[in-house]
């Protein structure tokens, strides 16, 4: 009896680990804990599908997310007008307003946007009703991030999706 307790204990520790890395990872990845984004996201009045929408003056949406910022919330989305002019968008995440618009220059920066801007010329649905799509489908959760990729030559969006802490990734297709 108590090898199996042992051995059940060590499963469920050996989960934790497992769930608590996923985590990490996807702190790495966002520059900040899902804690101090869910905390910030308190704040945001605006979703993340009405922040793509605001920044369609400035071009097409190609990719969209909510990020700690030098310690701030931010609503930052790369747009793309004509076939190579790339910018990102910081949108008001209060007010809907678009704070500024900048020309993506720095070279890793660049290659994303370009990456991004390849999946979306093969989509037949914009980002905008991806994301919805994928909060429609996950009740309780809100979008804070979509990254439009190519996988097998088929244009999908990759939605980071949050309730509270809790951090979900799920496609949508763009077809």
């Amino acid at each position: 009896m108590l090898t199996k307790m042992k051995s059940v204990a060590t499963a469920i520790a050996l989960a934790g680990a497992v769930s608590l890395t996923g985590l990490g990872v996807w702190a790495a990845e966002e520059g900040a804990s899902p804690t101090a984004l869910a905390k910030a996201l308190a704040e945001a009045k605006l979703s993340l599908e009405q922040g793509l929408k605001a920044s369609e003056r400035e071009g097409r949406p190609i990719s969209g997310k909510y990020e700690i910022e030098d310690g701030a919330l931010q609503l930052s989305v790369y747009t793309m007008k004509g076939s190579n002019d790339f910018e990102e968008v910081i949108v008001d995440h209060k007010s809907g307003a678009v704070k500024k618009a900048e020309k993506i220059t720095d070279a890793d920066d660049l290659k994303e946007a370009k990456e991004q801007s390849q999946a979306m010329a093969k989509a037949k649905i914009s980002l905008e009703k991806a994301v919805n799509g994928a909060a429609k489908a996950n009740s309780g959760y809100r979008a804070v991030s979509v990254m439009p990729v190519l996988k097998a030559g088929k244009p999908i969006a990759e939605v980071t999706l949050m309730k509270g802490v809790e951090v979900k990734k799920v496609t949508e297709d763009l077809n």
